[in-house]
């Protein structure tokens, strides 16, 4: 697909599929509301003991992991469509949307765990030599990441998904001057639309109640949007 193509496609995917845009939604809310509950409940410490707050503040962050879990798992089946450029949405899959997004946690660390080790050893022997050298393996296994995500929604192998030698092959032959630039507009796009909803900010308390509430709705959106594109961008493989 042509660049254009990918970010118009994006755009208007999350408003094609109101649906799936609610799910996530609901799913945000409901870990920020354990986690709020939870300090309500561990702040004001009535009638409560302290074992009690110490169990009540685990089952809090439980619950908010494995929340955030599936909205990962929610979030490769978004790109997985977008590889297979269909126009559906997703539906819950609570274990094996959690088991996808544990397995996005573990390859988001062993793509940078080697960028981390090469960085630390070069900053032993030169502090300037190290952050560039950081820097630089920071992009291009960032670029490795986002194809790697793209391999785990594809076929959910984690053996798969982890091959970064292959995964830097995939953005090689998509072009890296292609994943930058539509990376790019997608950043340059979240920009405007927030600088939109922050003007609400400058009319009194009611204003920035209402640009709170849609800055939420608005990191949602994008999210999605960016999910699409990736998938979009990885169809091209």
């Amino acid at each position: 697909m042509e660049i254009g193509e990918i970010i118009t496609d994006a755009l208007t995917y999350p408003f094609n599929n109101i649906k799936a845009l609610v799910i996530y939604a609901v799913l945000g809310i409901l870990a920020a509301f354990v986690l709020v509950l939870t300090g309500v409940s561990v702040g004001t410490g009535i009638g409560i003991n302290s074992s009690s707050l110490g169990v009540l503040g685990v089952i809090g962050i439980i619950i908010t992991i494995l929340i955030y879990l599936l909205i990962m798992g929610f979030g490769l089946d978004i790109i997985k469509i977008g590889i297979d450029k269909g126009d559906g949405s997703p539906d819950i899959d609570f274990s094996r949307q959690v088991a996808n997004g544990i397995k996005l946690l573990i390859v988001a660390v062993i793509y940078f765990i080697i960028p981390f080790i090469i960085t630390a050893l070069v900053m032993y022997f030169n502090n300037t030599l190290g952050i560039i050298v950081g820097a630089i393996l920071t992009i291009v296994f960032a670029f490795a990441l986002y194809m790697g995500q793209c391999r785990l929604a594809d076929t959910e192998d984690l053996a798969y998904s982890a091959n970064i030698i292959e995964a830097i092959k995939d953005a090689l032959s998509i072009g890296i001057v292609k994943i930058l630039i539509v990376l790019i507009l997608l950043i340059i796009i979240g920009f405007i639309l927030t600088f939109i909803v922050s003007i609400f900010n400058n009319f009194g308390s009611v204003g920035t109640f209402i640009g709170a509430l849609i800055q939420g709705i608005l990191s949602i959106y994008l999210t999605f949007v960016q999910f699409r594109a990736i998938g979009l961008l990885y169809s091209d493989v």
